[in-house]
C-alpha cells in the first residue's frame, strides 16, 4: 500500500520535476500542495500531489505514496495557528502533515478535490509539471469571463447623457476619418491622370478637393479631442465610483473576511486593479469602440465601390477570429496567474515595511529582501510565460494582415488591367484597406486588455460580491439609551470546524466590572469579540439591556462599546484627530477633558506642538504606555456604556501601568466593563472575576471566594505567584485584591 525512497531533493522550484519522475507514464495528477512545517515542528518544505490512483507526499527527506483505496480520508484541524493534515485509513493514521494557517485555503481546495475523487468524481486532470498555484479561495477558482465588464455597468449608468454624447462624437469623428480616402478617387482619376495626360484642370476643383481633405482633418481632430476628453473624465469617475464602493464594502465586512486575506492583495485590488479598469475605459475600451466603427464603416465603404475587391480585403478576417478565440482563454488565466502573484509580491511589502523594526532588530533584512526575490521572480515567471503566447500571436497577425494586403494589391491591379475599376478606386481601396488592417489588428490586441481589464475587475467584485457574516437585521432597533446589562445564554461559536466557545451561560449587571481570566487559548478575546459583534454567534444569543445584539444596527451598537486593546492602533496624523477619532465632530475642550482623565494632558504638552504634533504611522514617535493613554482618551471621549478592556497594561512597564491604571479607574466609572488581563493590579476594580477553560465559564465570584474553593483559579493564581517568586519581583504583581488586598490576580 505504501512505498517510500528517499529524496533526491528538498522540493523547492524544481519538486515538480522530482514528482513527474515517480509518476507511472498514464498517471495524471489532479492536484497539488505545499506544506510549510516539518515533522520537527520548524519551517520546512513539503509536499503532497493527488494523483487518480494514489497520493504522494515528501517529508523528512523521503518520498512516500498511498494507494487510493475505500475508507481512506483526509483529516484537517487546526490549534494555535498550527494547522494538520492527516491521512487515515479504517485501522489507523497514515501519515501527518503540518501547516501555518496561511496554507488554509489551498490545504481546504485540495481536501475537497481528495474527496472529490473518493467519491467518484475526479477533477480535470493538470499536466504533472504545470505552473498553476494552488487556489487561494473559492473566489479565484471561478473562471473570468470577458462578459464582467459588462458589471461595471451599474457604475456607469449615472453617466449614460455624458456616454451617449461621447458615442455620439465618436461616431462623428470616425466618419470624418475616412472622408479624405474617398477623396482620393476624384483626385486620381479627374485630377492626377489627366494632368499627366496632358490635359487642363480645373484649379478651382482641385482647390475645393484640397479644402475638404483639409476640412475633414480638422474636423477629426476637434472631434477626436472632444470625444478622448469627455469619455476620458466619465471613466475616471467611473473608477473613482468603483473604487470607493469596494472600500466602502471592504468597510462592511466581518473580521472573519479579513483574517483569510492578506494586505498586500487588498491595497492590490483596490488600487492598482481599479487603475486598470480606468486605463482600460478611458483608452482601450474607446479605442476599441472607434475600431469597430472603423471596421464597420469602412466595410460599408468598400462593399459600395467594388464588392469583389472587398471580399478580397476580408479574406484574413476568419484566420484572425480563430486566432482571437485560441488565445483568449491562455491570456485570461494568465492574467489571473499574473494578478495573484502580484497579490504576493505587494503582501511582501505590507509586511516587512510596517514590522521594519522588528526586521532591523532580528538583523532579518537578507531572509525578507529574500522572501521579495522569490515573490519577484514567480511574477517574473508567469509574465514570462504570458508574454511567450502574445509574442507568437501579435506577429501572426500583422504577418496576416500584410498577406491580405499583398491579396488586394495583386487582385485590383489585375481588375485594373481588365478595365474593370479605375487606378483612383484601386488607390481609394489600398488608403481604406491601410485603415481597414490597422483598426484590425488594433482590435486584435485589445484581447489582451480586455482580459486584464476583466481579471482586475473579477477581484473587484469578489469583494463587492462578498456577503458579510455580521448582517445588518432587515428592522433595527433603536438604541435610545443602554444601561449596560449583558446576558449570555446557550453560547457557541466556531472557527471554521473548530469550536471555540462551547455552552456558555453568563450574566452581567449594568455598570459591574468583570474579569475574565484563563489560559491561552480560552476564549476570552473570542468572547469580548462575539460582544462587540465583531462575529455573530453560531448558537445561542447575546442581549444587552434584554435586546438581541443582532437586532440592532451594527454601527448604532458599536457606538456605545469603548475598546482599549493590548497594541493600541493610531492613525498617521494629529494627536488630537487621533482622540478624536470615535466623535470627529468633538471640540478641543472637550479633547483635552479626556485627554485630562486618560493621564495624557501632561506629556501632550511636552510635545514640540502640543494636541497639533503628527503621529506618525501606527504611533510611532511615541511610547507603549503614552500610545495607551492616548487609546484610552479616545475611548473616554465617546462616553460608552460598554467598555471591553484587552490586556490594556500588559505590554508597558510597573510605573507607566500606574500612570494608566489611573486613566482606567477615571474610564470604568459607571461603566459596564469586561476585563482581559495578565497583571493582577489591573483588575483590582473587579466585582466578579470569570475563569474560563476551553470556551466555558468554569468558575464565577470575587477573588476570595475562588480562592476558598482551591479550583481553576486557585490554580492560575498559584502558578502566577510562583512565577512571580522565581523572577524575584514584586510590588503590584503581588498584591492580593480583596478587603486587605490591592488587586485580583489574573491568569492568562
Amino acid at each position: 500500500m505504501q512505498s517510500t525512497s528517499p529524496a533526491a531533493a528538498e522540493p523547492g522550484p524544481d519538486w515538480r520535476n522530482a514528482l513527474q519522475n515517480r509518476l507511472d507514464h498514464d498517471e495524471n495528477v489532479l492536484a497539488t500542495l505545499e506544506v510549510d512545517i516539518g515533522p520537527a515542528m520548524q519551517f520546512a518544505t513539503g509536499a503532497l500531489a493527488l494523483t487518480d490512483r494514489r497520493l504522494l507526499g515528501w517529508q523528512g527527506g523521503h518520498w512516500s505514496d498511498w494507494r487510493l483505496c475505500e475508507g481512506m480520508v483526509l483529516r484537517h484541524a487546526d490549534h494555535a495557528g498550527i494547522g494538520t493534515l492527516e491521512l487515515c485509513d479504517h485501522q489507523r493514521r497514515l501519515a501527518l502533515w503540518r501547516f501555518t494557517l496561511a496554507q488554509q485555503g489551498a490545504v481546504l481546495a485540495f481536501i475537497a478535490r481528495f474527496e472529490r475523487l473518493q467519491a467518484g468524481a475526479p477533477e480535470p486532470v493538470e499536466a504533472a509539471n504545470d505552473d498553476a498555484e494552488p487556489d487561494e479561495d473559492d473566489d479565484d477558482s471561478r473562471p473570468t469571463s470577458t462578459w464582467i465588464l459588462l458589471r461595471l455597468g451599474r457604475f456607469a449608468r449615472p453617466y449614460r447623457k455624458q456616454l451617449a454624447v461621447g458615442f455620439v462624437l465618436t461616431l462623428a469623428s470616425t466618419a470624418a476619418t475616412l472622408v479624405p480616402p474617398y477623396l482620393t478617387i476624384p483626385l486620381m482619376d479627374e485630377v492626377l491622370i489627366p494632368f499627366q495626360n496632358g490635359q487642363r484642370i480645373d484649379p478651382g476643383f482641385v482647390g475645393l478637393l484640397l479644402a475638404g481633405l483639409l476640412g475633414s482633418a480638422l474636423l477629426a481632430w476637434g472631434l477626436g479631442w472632444a470625444r478622448t476628453w469627455l469619455l476620458a473624465l466619465v471613466s475616471e469617475r467611473i473608477a473613482a465610483d468603483l473604487r470607493t464602493a469596494a472600500f466602502e464594502h471592504l468597510l462592511q465586512l466581518s473580521l472573519d473576511y479579513f483574517g483569510s486575506k492578506r494586505t498586500g492583495d487588498l491595497v492590490a485590488r483596490i488600487g492598482s486593479e481599479t487603475d486598470r479598469i480606468s486605463v482600460f475605459l478611458s483608452l482601450h475600451a474607446l479605442d476599441f469602440a472607434t475600431d469597430v466603427l472603423m471596421f464597420a464603416m469602412t466595410a460599408a465603404i468598400l462593399f459600395s465601390i467594388d464588392p469583389s475587391l472587398a471580399l478580397a480585403t476580408l479574406l484574413p478576417l476568419p484566420f484572425i477570429a480563430w486566432m482571437i478565440h485560441a488565445v483568449r482563454d491562455r491570456l485570461r488565466t494568465g492574467f489571473e496567474k499574473i494578478d495573484r502573484v502580484w497579490g504576493d509580491v505587494t503582501s511582501v511589502l505590507a509586511d516587512t515595511i510596517p514590522g521594519i523594526r522588528v526586521v532591523k532588530a532580528f538583523a532579518q533584512e537578507r531572509r525578507e529582501a529574500q522572501r521579495f526575490r522569490e515573490a519577484n521572480q514567480t511574477n517574473l515567471a508567469v509574465n514570462d510565460r504570458l508574454n511567450k503566447t502574445w509574442s507568437v500571436f501579435s506577429p501572426t497577425v500583422s504577418l496576416l494582415t500584410d498577406i491580405g494586403l499583398l491579396v488586394v494589391w495583386a487582385f485590383g491591379i489585375w481588375l485594373v488591367s481588365r478595365g474593370q475599376i479605375t487606378v483612383g478606386v484601386l488607390t481609394a481601396f489600398i488608403a481604406y484597406i491601410g485603415r481597414f488592417y490597422t483598426r484590425l489588428d488594433s482590435m486584435s490586441r485589445i484581447v489582451s486588455v480586455t482580459q486584464k481589464a476583466a481579471a482586475g475587475a473579477k477581484r473587484i467584485f469578489d469583494i463587492l460580491d462578498h456577503v458579510s457574516n455580521v448582517p445588518e437585521p432587515a428592522q433595527p432597533v433603536k438604541i435610545t439609551a443602554l444601561q449596560g446589562a449583558i446576558e449570555m445564554q446557550g453560547l457557541g461559536f466556531r472557527y471554521g470546524n473548530r469550536s471555540v466557545i462551547r455552552d456558555l451561560n453568563l450574566s452581567i449587571r449594568p455598570g459591574e466590572m468583570i474579569g475574565l481570566v484563563g489560559h491561552s487559548g480560552s476564549g476570552k478575546s473570542t468572547l469580548v469579540n462575539l460582544i462587540c459583534r465583531f462575529y455573530d454567534v453560531s448558537e445561542g444569543s447575546i442581549r444587552v439591556d434584554g435586546t438581541d445584539i443582532r437586532r440592532f444596527a451594527v454601527a448604532d451598537y458599536r457606538r456605545h462599546i469603548g475598546l482599549v486593546l493590548q497594541e493600541p492602533f493610531l492613525f498617521f496624523g494629529t494627536i488630537a484627530e487621533n482622540i478624536a477619532y470615535g466623535r470627529p465632530d468633538a471640540s478641543r475642550a472637550e479633547i483635552v477633558a479626556a485627554a485630562r482623565a486618560a493621564h495624557a494632558h501632561e506629556f501632550i504638552l511636552r510635545l514640540p506642538l502640543g494636541y497639533d504634533s503628527m503621529v506618525g504611522e501606527r504611533g510611532q514617535g511615541l511610547s507603549g504606555g503614552e500610545r495607551q493613554r492616548i487609546s484610552i482618551a479616545r475611548a473616554l471621549l465617546i462616553d460608552p456604556r460598554i467598555l471591553i478592556l484587552d490586556e490594556a497594561t500588559s505590554s508597558v512597564d510597573t510605573e507607566t501601568e500606574k500612570e494608566i491604571q489611573k486613566a482606567l479607574d477615571n474610564l470604568v466609572q459607571g461603566r459596564t466593563t469586561i476585563a482581559i488581563a495578565h497583571r493582577l493590579s489591573t483588575l483590582r476594580r473587579a466585582d466578579r472575576l470569570v475563569v474560563m477553560d476551553r470556551g466555558r465559564v468554569v468558575e464565577v465570584g470575587p477573588h476570595d471566594e475562588l480562592m476558598a474553593r482551591q479550583g481553576s483559579y486557585w490554580r492560575l493564581y498559584e502558578a502566577q505567584a510562583r512565577r512571580v517568586e522565581d523572577d524575584g519581583s514584586g510590588g503590584d504583581d503581588v498584591q492580593l485584591p480583596g478587603p486587605a488586598h490591592a488587586a485580583h490576580p489574573a491568569g492568562q
